[in-house]
């Protein structure tokens, strides 16, 4: 039988491939062994009968990214393979815009329903209220659709119209609107003023979440002036995202040029370092961070940064424990990528957290409605394949893991990064709400019965503030 390729083809194509754009370092290809190209002909063997014997016709597309995807998730829980649209979805991701109406959405008995219309959005300046149920776009039923079946029909090029049908409690008659979708920038900071401390949540690591953070920031010392004692920066359930807002995000509670987190490759080859600029954007209040078991990699740089150079209190439960950092690799000229585990990264203390996760500080569980909800779910050192921790000093903690949950929490969602590192958990097997535009961004509803984390996190703030020195008066 004549194959397909032979596995001195299949060489010429590894070797004549297009460069990658690797951020700091070409990809080094070592040279084909001869049991490389052996393997590499049984891979022909297989692609041949395959398409030429199975039960049903299949395409070679098909197969081929069957078989890179194959080879990337067998190296761990975060490589993988991303086709042409996933690549695009990626990329709407983290630049943290899209076109689109501008609601939050989330699923309720298969029927969409709107969390809230995004401010200053066509959703919103067509009226369209919280506890509205979308039911047709364009005429078309979406009872029973996917929630992202929905949300990626609601997406679309700037400019273009879209008719939306909507129910809402009260009304007899349902809605009909015409909107114009518009460009749609995702907010992953969402903040407001508890009494005197400024609390602040980042929901994901996006384009969008340094501006974000600076804005809340500037809001927060406007809105309570010399009133200010502190912040609560809330990382729970926060999946993570971009490295480089992990680095920038630090670096806004961070003066004199401490190391924010360095990486190291293969062989625990020296990576890459950050440090922070001078100047702290909050003058030095006092910060407590909020991590759960739903905080992962770019939410566990940030808190392992602020909790060695000891700029935060750490206080709620285990993170999720994911250390290692994926670089986007675009392929075949941007049309596909790879999600490939280039390095393992540390804390400035030099800690690897890899299947272990941030300690918390203070350890302060959530309410018992939150506790039952998070019974069963996984943390990074449960995954399939996941990278073991190569610290000494590590290791013995992870033999000997005082203080970690007995119940450990779910895996948050998916993380993605256009050309640059990116620090991210796996997908849940449910997204609780997601943007008219854009994926499901990672924020949890505000409105939970008793916050006793939130609530532990603004009296510590008031004890530490009773203690600080006065303020010069004039």
């Amino acid at each position: 039988m004549n194959k397909l390729f032979s596995s001195a083809a299949i060489a010429a194509l590894l070797a004549f491939a297009p460069t990658a754009i690797v951020p700091h370092a070409a990809m080094a290809r070592e040279p084909l062994k001869s049991e490389t190209y052996k393997q590499l002909d049984l891979f022909a063997d297989v692609f041949e009968r395959v398409r030429s014997e199975y039960v049903e016709e299949t395409s070679d597309e098909e197969l081929i990214s069957a078989a890179i995807n194959g080879m990337l998730t067998s190296l761990d829980p975060h490589s993988s393979y991303l086709d042409k649209k996933s690549f695009a979805d990626m990329r709407v991701q983290t630049r943290g815009e899209f076109g689109g109406l501008g609601i939050e959405v989330t699923q309720e008995n298969g029927i969409v329903k709107v969390i809230s219309p995004m401010d200053e959005t066509p959703a919103a300046r067509a009226g369209v209220q919280s506890g509205d149920y979308i039911t047709h776009l364009n005429d078309e039923s979406i009872m029973g659709l996917g929630l992202n079946e929905a949300v990626e029909k609601m997406r679309g090029p700037v400019g273009s119209d879209i008719k939306i049908t909507i129910r809402r409690e009260n009304v007899p008659e349902p809605i009909n609107l015409t909107l114009t979708r518009a460009n749609i920038k995702v907010q992953s900071v969402r903040f407001r003023v508890e009494d005197n401390v400024g609390y602040i949540r980042i929901s994901s690591f996006n384009e969008q979440t340094q501006p974000g953070l600076d804005k809340a920031i500037t809001s927060i010392k406007t809105q309570l002036g010399d009133k200010l004692i502190g912040y609560v920066l809330d990382l729970r359930n926060n999946p993570g995202g971009l490295l480089d807002q992990a680095v920038s995000v630090s670096d806004t509670f961070l003066d004199k040029g401490r190391e924010i987190v360095s990486t190291r490759g293969r062989g625990g080859k020296e990576g890459d370092r950050y440090a922070a600029k001078p100047g702290d954007a909050t003058g030095g209040l006092p910060v407590v961070v909020l991590i759960n078991g739903g905080s992962a990699s770019a939410s566990e740089i940030v808190a392992g940064a602020l909790q060695d150079h000891k700029r935060a209190i750490i206080l709620g439960t285990q993170s999720f424990g994911k250390g290692s950092v994926q670089t986007i690799i675009p392929l075949q000229g941007n049309q596909s990528a790879m999600r490939l585990t280039t390095a393992r990264y540390y804390t400035p203390a030099g800690k690897s957290i890899q299947q272990l996760g941030i300690t918390p500080d203070i350890e302060v569980q959530p309410a018992k409605v939150e506790e039952l909800a998070q019974a069963g779910r996984r943390r990074e050192a449960d995954l399939p394949k996941a990278l073991r921790n190569t610290d000494p000093v590590q290791q013995q903690r992870q033999a000997n893991p005082a203080g970690t949950p007995t119940t450990p929490p779910a895996a948050p969602g998916p993380g993605n990064n256009d050309a640059r590192p990116q620090v991210q958990a796996p997908a849940p097997a449910n997204g609780a709400a997601a943007n008219a535009g854009a994926q499901a961004n990672g924020a949890q509803p505000d409105a939970a019965p008793v916050d006793y984390q939130l609530l532990r996190a603004i009296d510590l703030l008031r004890g530490v503030s009773m203690f600080a020195p006065s303020k010069p008066t004039n």
